[in-house]
């Protein structure tokens, strides 16, 4: 069977007269048909007739994990699911629960962070080992192939999925497939936490030190911390990690224990402040972007809505995420009527809960 390579599109006929557009980008596939449109899970497991057709069955098969009939989506995993007695037990046997992770609040300069311990916050993708395999924030699973995982261990370490810096995209293009690829060999996990342990984050944390040096997991590393010594200390490192490429800095409180949702035992610290959002629409380029995409058109939870235009890459705007997908954006700050001020884009956010607004708002 044919395939489609990566930033490129294909058209197929359709029904109507007008042609459907399939695309691929970074190994994720779509297509502008209804069908494809109007599944409510996440677009990289989303799959329709026209694709398979294509790729071929088998390809979509092993792409979006789909089992049964081919001509159906993939089921998405169920999240927060008690176990249930009787004749629903079966059926909800394999649901997956979305993993209890200690989330940070903004640091604003309200907190005397000397003595916490210092590290880079890292521009990948949060995942969960629960001892067998990789899970996002939603509970959704990262189908690593196996000889990445080789030696983690049977316990829960909590951490990161890191292609580099600057290289989100591509590590979110790499690790939402669905096909095991070698491509994850671009990739590392670096662990950061020990959540079932229970001990201060001091000893949590030379647990992983521990457990990378003595086992040597060929793709984990434990991530390193220091002691913050003041506020200018603070600043400096944040400007040298920032000047590097990096997004920011992440300070844990000395002798913490793990918790499940936001803490103040957690703080990040960044230059520029960061949110998400998802795309309601594509405004067209002008000048030299006339053509493609000129700007993505989001709102946030809240209903605020506003266009992201800068940040986007040429094969971004040739390909720029579909509408219902929630993206992240950097932006200095709030407007008084609570606009982002310089909105970037980053990237597509597949760890991220779907949201509807609350209200709806136009853009001041």
């Amino acid at each position: 069977m044919a395939d489609i390579a990566d930033g490129a599109q294909l058209e197929v006929q359709g029904s109507g007269s007008k042609p459907y557009i399939l695309k691929n980008t970074g190994g994720v596939y779509s297509c502008s048909c209804p069908a494809w449109r109007n599944q409510s899970i996440a677009i990289e497991r989303r799959t329709c007739k026209h694709l398979r057709k294509v790729r071929g069955d088998a390809a979509e098969d092993a792409r979006v994990g789909a089992a049964g009939d081919t001509n159906a989506p993939a089921r998405p995993a169920a999240r927060n699911v008690r176990p249930k007695s009787g004749a629903n037990a079966s059926a909800e046997s394999d649901a997956v629960t979305t993993p209890a992770l200690l989330l940070a609040h903004s640091w604003e300069n309200d907190v005397d962070l000397t003595g916490w311990w210092m590290s880079e916050k890292l521009d990948g993708v949060r995942a969960y080992w629960d001892g067998k395999q990789f899970y996002s924030r939603q509970g959704n699973p990262f189908l690593a192939p196996d000889w990445f995982t080789a030696k983690l261990p049977d316990h829960p370490l909590d951490g990161e999925l890191f292609g580099g810096r600057k290289k989100f995209q591509r590590t979110v293009s790499i690790v939402r497939r669905q096909d095991r690829s070698d491509d994850w060999k671009e990739v590392a996990f670096v662990i950061f936490d020990a959540p079932k342990l229970a001990a201060p984050f001091e000893e949590r944390l030379a647990h992983c030190q521990q457990f990378v040096e003595d086992v040597a997991p060929p793709y984990a590393e434990w991530l390193q911390h220091e002691p913050c010594k003041g506020v200018t200390h603070l600043r400096e490192e944040l400007a040298r990690v920032e000047g590097l490429g990096g997004e920011g800095l992440m300070l844990r409180k000395p002798g913490s224990r793990y918790e499940a949702g936001r803490s103040h035992t957690l703080l990040k610290v960044k230059s520029f402040k960061d949110d998400e959002a998802r795309v309601i629409g594509h405004a067209a380029g002008a000048g030299r972007h006339k053509g493609r995409l000129g700007a993505l058109e989001v709102e946030l939870r809240d209903g605020t809505r506003f266009s992201v235009g800068t940040g986007l890459s040429d094969q971004e705007r040739e390909n720029p995420p579909p509408v219902g997908t929630i993206i992240t954006f950097r932006y200095q700050e709030l407007s008084n009527d609570g606009v982002p001020r310089f909105p970037s884009y980053v990237g597509v956010r597949i760890d991220a809960a779907p949201f509807e607004p609350t209200t709806r708002r136009k853009r001041a």
